[in-house]
């Protein structure tokens, strides 16, 4: 309802008090301050860029707000999430979301939907909210979120972060362009690699995080030059702010209906390609790698092949490094080549995923290799419990 009724909304004394700050601001005032009492906003995750956004929104006096999560609060989320709190831990994000914000504002609405956004529910939850705000991670949710705003003519406020680089806008808006403007077909799987992954500053997404909600409260004012149209990238490591002009494409397809954004993404697809792969590569756990170790057996080698900062955190006695991308490059398989010396090859890497693409690309080049199941994480959990776990 970006259009409502100013003189049916009220202000108690109380909120008089909370919002003066915003009162005497000219651009918003009282009529700027009904506006975002009457306002109702969509958060979809509660992640890095979802915390500040809920903070700030809430504080603004946001009248109604939804969330959108299924995950529980991990203590790695704590470096950057910073809605959640250590006492939350196990917990469902979304209490803990709601938990914080009613500390804020008791006086803000806050619905909860615990569940996996996905075709079948978008719509319905998507619906009776005034803006969307896109907090997630991951291309196939960003799609749905974008194509369910545009059948529901709804404001998309976007945001993305990775490592120290961030970029936001705004979709969907006053005839401006959506997410499929600015990426028509979605990058192959595993070419992007998620924060998890890559890692990020723990700062980075409050940066963007609060300028999602700047352009939401400009959204429901109606004051200032909205990001529509304008892809702002931000650089934390340079300290530098660039801008991109975005523009509808007019050969677009037309947005029609919800469809497998899993299958869009071509995710089964990668996913039975990574189980046919890891099928022909054999594997061994990690109790029986200590078993071996433990035996004196010298005829192998334990070969990492994770990123050297990684390993710089935690890594499995008599390991050496040689991380995945020197083996795509060819150098690390010429090096894998002279360690081994005749040896077997034994290689993990977090989880054991990079460690079978990394074999994979090993057998064709004629080296035979076993994959550690689980990785250093297994390792940390079932063998030796003082080997961090990041």
């Amino acid at each position: 309802m970006l259009n409502p009724n100013l003189e049916e909304i009220q202000l108690t004394k109380e909120e008089y008090e909370r919002y003066s700050r915003h009162l005497i601001v000219p651009e918003i005032g009282l009529e700027g301050q009904k506006r975002l009492l009457a306002a109702s906003v969509l958060c979809i995750g509660t992640g890095g860029l979802g915390s500040p956004l809920l903070l700030y929104l809430a504080a603004a006096g946001v009248g109604r707000i939804g969330i959108v999560d299924f995950d529980v609060v991990d203590s790695s989320n704590l470096q950057r999430q910073v809605i959640h709190g250590t006492s939350w831990v196990g917990k469902p994000k979304i209490e803990s979301a709601k938990n914080r914000i009613h500390e804020i504002n008791p006086n803000c609405q806050v619905h909860l939907y615990n569940t996996r956004i996905s075709s079948e529910n978008a719509l319905e939850i998507l619906e009776p909210y005034d803006i969307v705000v896109d907090g997630t991670d991951n291309f196939p949710t960003r799609y749905l979120v974008n194509d369910a705003c545009v059948l529901l003519n709804k404001p998309n406020v976007y945001g993305s972060i990775f490592r120290f680089e961030g970029q936001a806008t705004v979709f969907n808006y006053e005839d401006g362009p959506n997410y499929r403007d600015l990426y028509p077909e979605p990058p192959p799987p595993g070419m992007v690699p998620s924060c998890a992954e890559g890692g990020v500053l723990g700062i980075l997404p409050g940066i963007i995080g609060v300028i999602q909600a700047t352009e939401t409260v400009k959204i429901i004012t109606g004051k200032g030059t909205t990001l529509s149209g304008r892809l702002l990238l931000y650089d934390a490591l340079n300290m530098t702010f660039r801008e991109l002009k975005l523009r509808p494409n007019p050969e677009r397809p037309a947005i029609s209906k919800l469809i497998d954004y899993e299958q869009f993404c071509g995710i089964p697809q990668a996913n039975m390609e990574a189980a046919k792969q890891q099928a022909e590569i054999r594997e061994m756990t990690v109790t029986e790698l200590k078993q071996l170790m433990d035996s004196g057996a010298d005829y192998f080698v334990l070969v990492d092949v994770r990123n050297p900062h990684e390993y710089e955190i935690a890594k499995i006695p008599g390991s050496q490094l040689v991380p995945l991308p020197d083996i795509e490059s060819g150098a690390g398989v010429q090096k894998i080549k002279e360690i081994l010396n005749g040896h077997k090859l034994i290689a993990h890497c977090k989880m054991g995923g990079r460690s079978a693409k990394a074999l994979g690309i090993l057998k064709s080049a004629g080296i035979e290799g076993i994959n550690v199941k689980g990785g250093i994480t297994a390792w940390s959990q079932e063998v030796d419990p003082s080997v961090p776990q990041y």
